[in-house]
């Protein structure tokens, strides 16, 4: 298949990154690439969605992986997976003859191992530059329900409008299951079992880099899980911050002890992240050196400084991101800079997923989720118009029309986009720039 098909198939059927910010799958399509990554490691705890989709869909996702690298050009295409995912990997390596050009990496199952610029150094050696891309060391990545969806649409012409979810916790009946998008956290929760809490709280996506939800939070298609847990749990309130109190604990009693920085998975690959010197700086209200500040535009966000390395207890990561923010919001672009050399103490640092999932107290909940397959009726959907980075999708259907499952409702708008599809049979009952909502 020609790229420029295989780009506008992936625009037109919806399809972004499932996970992360949802960056369209077009996008990263280019001749350019000499590498393509299934990325299959689901670093943040509790998360099994991946290595169950590839298991369940071996042949088929690695029939597409192996298209897109025919497409591209590109000389192979390589599948990041933990070592410990026995089961995917045997599924594996009981299709990969037929598929010469595409190799495994087994990897450790350490902490962020996910994360794009970790996992291209652990595959192939080579560094993403500080405010680089992965195309610039000629490699593209996609997890592997994004190269699911691009074989669904290539194969059997089927648009993304559903996503897949795994809801653990504090529920009887810990599952990963096929959502329509729309639906709410409450009526997703419903179709899986019943929360063993009273007061639950919703962490949509990891723990790490997940974010409190609520009863109305929609699926949409970058949601990866819902995990519950009751509200007196320590990751439950420690997303709950109030940044003026932890600029004042900075100022109190951080030692400079430089863990935040030592275990900082970017730091450590040569980028200039260093969370010690942001928080000295904090801590002093000194701004007489800016480059700490300017370079927490590198940091990924990942968590470790905070949820980890910290002895005590700070908030590294969230005051980055305020200062992240502020210079995004300021329009101050992050320029692409030459790593430092990588650490030679790196492979002595990584951090254990199940280490880290002790430490936010989450091992009690790392239980078996199997994925079924079951599909759901159900009566009303809420899509939003921006689910991807990039120009909202612009509706294409008017209050009162009748849709089926699948129909395009909205155009991808100007710029960067991708198309967006009824996820349920039923009637137009709103439009707005916004959403559409359909009942069935």
């Amino acid at each position: 298949m020609l790229i420029n098909e295989l780009k506008n198939i992936a625009r037109e059927n919806g399809i972004v990154g499932a996970g992360g910010a949802g960056f369209p799958a077009y996008a990263k399509m280019t001749e350019q690439a000499d590498t393509v990554i299934l990325n299959c490691v689901e670093c943040e705890p509790l998360l099994k969605l991946h290595r169950q989709l590839l298991a369940n869909y071996t042949e088929e996702i690695i029939g597409m992986l192996d298209q897109v690298r025919e497409s591209f050009g590109a000389r192979e295409a390589i599948v990041g997976i933990k070592s410990e995912y026995t089961t995917t990997i045997q599924a594996l390596e009981e299709v990969l003859t037929d598929f010469p050009k595409v190799r495994i990496c087994p990897l450790q199952a350490s902490y962020p191992m996910g994360d794009e610029v970790v996992l291209i150094y652990e595959a192939t050696g080579r560094v993403i530059k500080p405010g680089g891309l992965p195309i610039d060391e000629g490699v593209v990545v996609y997890n592997v329900e994004t190269m699911y969806n691009l074989y669904k649409a290539v194969h059997k012409s089927e648009p993304v409008c559903e996503k897949l979810v795994s809801i653990v916790g504090e529920i009887d009946t810990p599952k990963t299951i096929f959502v329509p998008i729309g639906l709410t956290v409450k009526e997703t929760i419903a179709l899986a079992g019943k929360v063993t809490v009273e007061d639950p709280v919703y962490i949509m996506g990891g723990p790490m880099m997940g974010r409190r939800g609520t009863d109305n939070t929609l699926i949409t298609k970058t949601t990866n899980a819902i995990i519950i847990l009751p509200s007196n749990h320590k990751l439950a309130m420690r997303m709950e911050k109030n940044l003026t109190v932890e600029r004042n604990r900075a100022a109190s009693i951080c030692c400079q002890c430089r863990a935040c920085t030592d275990l900082c998975s970017r730091h450590m690959l040569g980028h200039p992240i260093e969370p010690h010197l942001v928080m000295r700086g904090v801590a002093n209200r000194d701004v007489s050196n800016l480059t700490p500040y300017i370079n927490s535009a590198y940091c990924s966000g990942c968590g470790i400084c905070e949820e980890y390395a910290c002895p005590q207890g700070l908030s590294p990561r969230s005051i980055i991101q305020e200062f992240k923010a502020g210079l995004k919001g300021a329009g101050i672009k992050v320029e692409k800079i030459q790593p430092a050399p990588v650490d030679t103490d790196r492979n002595y640092k990584k951090l254990p997923v199940h280490r880290l999932a002790a430490r936010l107290g989450l091992l009690a909940y790392d239980v078996p989720a199997p994925l079924e397959e079951k599909k759901f009726s159900v009566k009303k959907v809420k899509i939003p118009m921006s689910q991807h980075i990039g120009a909202p999708a612009k509706p294409v259907v008017e209050k009162g029309d009748r849709v089926v499952k699948g129909q395009k409702i909205a155009e991808a708008g100007e710029g960067l986009s991708v198309a967006i599809h009824s996820s349920l049979a039923g009637i137009v009952e709103k439009v707005s720039e916004r959403e559409i909502v359909i009942k069935a």
